[in-house]
């Protein structure tokens, strides 16, 4: 173990200046035996570290290796498993607990008493030592040693001290100068005993040689002193001399600072008179501009716009609030001279530049409401030239000599706000008495052309164009012509509509109106196509003249146009009480229905009044209105043009809504007579007038989806008056006017092959099948009847059990009694019957839709089928009787043909 501790200490612990102080050969408690040492280790420097290192032995090679090292502040309980009896198992209790068996219980011992001498030592007793003997503990610290152990002498825990290299050589030196440094320890220790007595003297002889020189020494020191003592008095006085010169170098440069401050005074006061100068000063040319600039030439706006740019920089100008400067009477750094707006001229400056502002912002005012007054009356004047055409008339000179001024509406909105919004309030005075006089003109001109050019105005009292209809909101029930003589003040009423709907027009007066659709259409389209330009082009100059930012709307807002589904939806603004305006954007859209507020009411009036001359004509304003809507959305969703179009698109849809609801309506209250047959019900023709219009208008439309959902409430409607019509009907058969209806329906949507409807055309076929068939077999009857009876009793007994060849024992069903029945059927009953019933069924249906031939067929069909099934039974129930019917099916579809042909 010796030479471990030796080849340990040398190899692993004296490279890191660690001293080995006790060893022992573990290996883990429980598994297989890898031994290895565990060492209790201190620092030889201070602060001195204890800790407790796994070494062990390397697999290749004869060298140790160090695998792991814990600080024995960190052992917490040492635990010897048992105090009495000798056991090789110990516990140390780290951040966990780690089980040792050790190779002898005296190696165990030993280390456990390093460690607990260690815990004295250095720790002051914080380790637990649980189950070691008392005995082993006291064996540690000898009596009288306590104070030893607990105050420090190292030797006490040091058992072991290795010499260095150098020490080790000398040793080896000496011992071979000696023979018997081994063999003899006794002697050799006497002589270097000697030796060692021998070298004491020479050292005292040495010391007591060295006496006189050390008494030269203290000498020569002496002198040393005095000579500093002269350094130190000439260095005091060269200090003095230098002092002096500090001095005057202190002076001279204080006075250099001041000139220095002087100057950077002087350059900064400098650059701010040149600031001022440069900038609020404004060229005599300017002020002339500002105070007797004419306004009306092209030249002189432009020199007033540079006037005012001028102007604007001028009293823009940054002023700087402050300078700092020193005073040099007061020994002061920083003196806190007025700013710029203190000084006098620069107040007189700024005076003299808020009067030329204020007098400009009243001149350029003053003229731009006369040029607006101005405007109105030019604009008055060419509107006689306008009214006989459907055109509105051009304000673009009117916006082009406006745009001059572009840039000093800028520069007023910047200057002066309250007359820029004076100036505002007035343009929208002027420009929307303007415009209402226009406009009102301009639908009274539609209104005009839209009655007087169709063939049905004369039904309605409507004399050529010499009249107009008004367009006021109270005029829309009872519709007025004004005469020609004075078209605003002097009215004569022509025709009362205000009770006349499309319902009060039969089906040959709306064919009538189909010829004129195509003129109401291009007059609507008209004057949508000369209201969108104007409203863009007004847009387009309040933006520019006023400099107000019109930007394109966030994608995905909808104005309620959008939504739309025959309820009620409110308005998105009211022309009457302006909303709050929270941009420029908002107050374009302000200007804008404040300047066309008429416009809104008036297409409501041109809508309602061409839906009182035919609702149809709600189809055409749907996908019309529609269009534009769309095309206005896709320029800016927000727009006037946007949300007045939409709220008008709101009517329509309503108006196309109540188109819808009136025919369902009809449908309800539709009555038949009872004396005449049924035929094709009204309604369902006018289904028919009404879906080929609305396909050929409704064609590549945006609002298809509004057509789908009418096509659906419609025809439900139309199923389900058919039906009760049918469930009415006296005169004609329930299953007749359900198989003629049902089968002009499926006619129609086969042909106009509109999509939504495919289940209703399905559903419709079906109904037309299922009632020709129940009415062929209600009118065929029985035509055999007797004949019929005598085979349902046949059935009957094969029923009960009786085999079918053994019917004919049977009294009542015997071959007589069949010869019997079959005889009271020959051919020439048999077709009278036929010819009978052909007259009946051709009593029963209608000319119109031609289905005679398809019911006889039917009908000879089915006694056909009747006829096989007696000749079947016969040939089951009666074998080699020879019995047969006095009719074949050849002489059945012979009598069917000449009766058709017959008639």
């Amino acid at each position: 173990m010796t030479a471990i501790k030796h080849a340990l200490q040398r190899d692993i612990f004296t490279p890191n200046d660690e001293r080995l102080l006790s060893i022992v050969n573990v290996c883990k408690a429980g598994k297989k035996k890898k031994n290895c040492f565990l060492c209790a280790t201190v620092t030889t420097e201070r602060p001195v570290q204890v800790k407790v290192v796994k070494v062990k032995k390397s697999d290749k090679g004869d060298f140790y290796k160090r695998q792991i090292a814990w600080t024995l502040r960190d052992l917490a309980v040492v635990d010897a498993k048992d105090a009495i009896k000798e056991n090789p198992e110990f516990d140390l209790h780290f951040e966990k607990i780690y089980k040792w068996v050790a190779s002898s219980t005296a190696e165990k011992n030993a280390f456990i008493s390093c460690i607990w001498k260690l815990n004295q030592r250095y720790l002051r007793k914080k380790i637990d030592f649980v189950n070691v003997s008392s005995q082993l503990l006291e064996e540690s610290v000898p009596s009288g040693e306590n104070q030893s152990v607990t105050g420090g002498d190292e030797e006490a825990v040091d058992e072991y001290q290795e010499l260095n290299a150098r020490e080790e050589q000398d040793i080896e030196i000496m011992m071979e100068g000696c023979e018997y440094a081994i063999s003899n320890a006794e002697a050799f220790a006497e002589r270097l005993s000697r030796e060692l007595q021998v070298l004491d003297g020479a050292n005292i002889q040495s010391i007591m040689a060295s006496e006189k020189q050390v008494n030269i020494l203290m000498k020569l020191l002496d002198d040393a002193l005095k000579e500093v003592d002269q350094i130190e008095l000439k260095l005091s006085s060269y200090e003095e001399m230098l002092q002096s010169v500090k001095e005057q170098m202190d002076q001279i440069s204080e006075s250099n600072h001041l000139i220095h401050l002087s100057n950077t005074n002087n350059v900064k006061l400098l650059s701010e008179i040149e600031f001022l100068v440069n900038h609020l000063d404004l060229a005599k040319g300017h002020i002339k501009a500002l105070q007797e600039g004419d306004l009306a030439s092209s030249r002189g706006i432009e020199a007033c716009t540079n006037a005012a740019d001028a102007l604007l920089q001028c009293m823009n100008v940054a002023l700087r609030p402050g300078m700092n400067f020193f005073n040099p009477l007061k020994k002061s750094r920083n003196v806190m001279i007025s700013g710029h707006d203190m000084l006098l001229a620069v107040k007189q400056q700024q005076q003299r530049f808020s009067d030329l502002r204020e007098h400009f912002a009243r001149r350029l005012a003053s003229h731009l409401n006369n040029v607006f007054v101005q405007q109105g009356h030019d604009q008055s004047s060419t509107l006689a030239q306008h009214s006989v055409e459907l055109t509105l008339p051009n304000h673009h000179p009117f916006h082009r000599d406006l745009l001059r001024y572009a840039k000093l509406m800028e520069w007023l909105k910047s200057t002066d706000y309250g007359k820029y919004e004076g100036l505002t309030k007035n343009y929208m005075d002027y420009l929307s008495r303007l415009y209402e006089r226009e406009i009102k003109d301009f639908f009274e001109v539609a209104k005009i052309k839209m009655t007087g050019t169709t063939k049905e105005s004369k039904k309605f009292g409507l004399h050529g164009s010499s009249g107009k209809l008004t367009g006021s909101t109270s005029s829309l029930n009872k519709l007025s012509v004004q005469s020609s003589g004075n078209r605003r003040s002097q009215s004569s009423s022509l025709l009362d509509m205000g009770n006349m709907s499309a319902s009060d027009l039969d089906v040959a007066d709306r064919t009538k109106f189909d010829k004129d659709h195509f003129g109401f259409l291009q007059i609507f389209e008209q004057v949508l196509s000369e209201l969108e330009p104007l409203c863009l082009a007004e847009q387009d100059f309040i933006s520019k003249f006023f400099k107000l930012q019109q930007h394109q709307s966030i994608p995905g807002t909808m104005t309620e146009a959008e939504d739309l589904d025959g309820g009620t939806s409110s308005r998105q603004h009211n022309s009457g009480t302006p909303l709050p305006v929270s941009s420029e954007k908002d107050m374009i859209r302000q200007m804008m229905i404040k300047i066309f507020r008429c416009i809104e009411p008036e297409l409501n009036n041109l809508i309602a009044l061409g839906d009182k001359i035919d609702s149809f004509n709600s189809l055409y304003m749907l996908v019309k209105m529609s269009h534009h809507v769309w095309t206005a959305q896709n320029v800016d969703p927000a727009s006037f043009l946007s949300t007045t179009l939409g709220n008008v698109l709101v009517t329509v849809k309503r108006n196309f809504d109540k188109c819808i609801s009136n025919q369902i309506r009809q449908m309800e209250e539709v009555k038949i007579s009872k004396k005449s047959k049924v035929g094709i019900l009204p309604f369902v023709a006018e289904f028919e007038e009404f879906a080929g219009l609305a396909e050929s208008i409704f064609k590549n439309a945006e609002r298809r989806g509004d057509l789908d959902k009418a096509y659906t409430k419609l025809i439900r409607g139309v199923f389900v008056n058919v039906e009760k019509v049918a469930n009415e009907s006296q005169k004609t058969p329930r299953d007749v006017v359900m198989m003629e209806n049902f089968h002009h329906i499926f006619a129609t949507l086969s042909r106009l092959k509109i999509s939504c409807l495919e289940a209703e055309k399905k559903e419709a076929k079906q109904k037309y099948t299922d009632h020709l068939q129940s009415y062929v077999i209600y009118s065929l009857g029985q035509p055999l009847e007797k004949l019929n009876h005598f085979f349902e009793g046949v059935e009957a007994r094969v029923a009960q059990g009786i085999r079918e060849e053994e019917v004919s024992y049977q009294l009542a069903f015997n071959k007589q009694e069949l010869r019997k029945v079959i005889k009271e059927y020959p051919g020439k009953e048999v077709k009278k019957g036929l010819d009978n019933l052909y007259k009946k069924v051709d009593k029963h249906l209608c000319e119109e839709e031609n289905l005679l031939q398809v019911v006889w067929h039917s009908m000879q069909d089915e006694f056909i089928r009747q006829y096989k099934h007696f000749e079947g039974l016969i040939a089951r129930c009666y074998p080699g009787s020879g019995v047969t019917m006095e009719f074949t099916i050849q002489d059945i579809l012979d009598y069917c043909s000449s009766i058709a042909q017959s008639h």
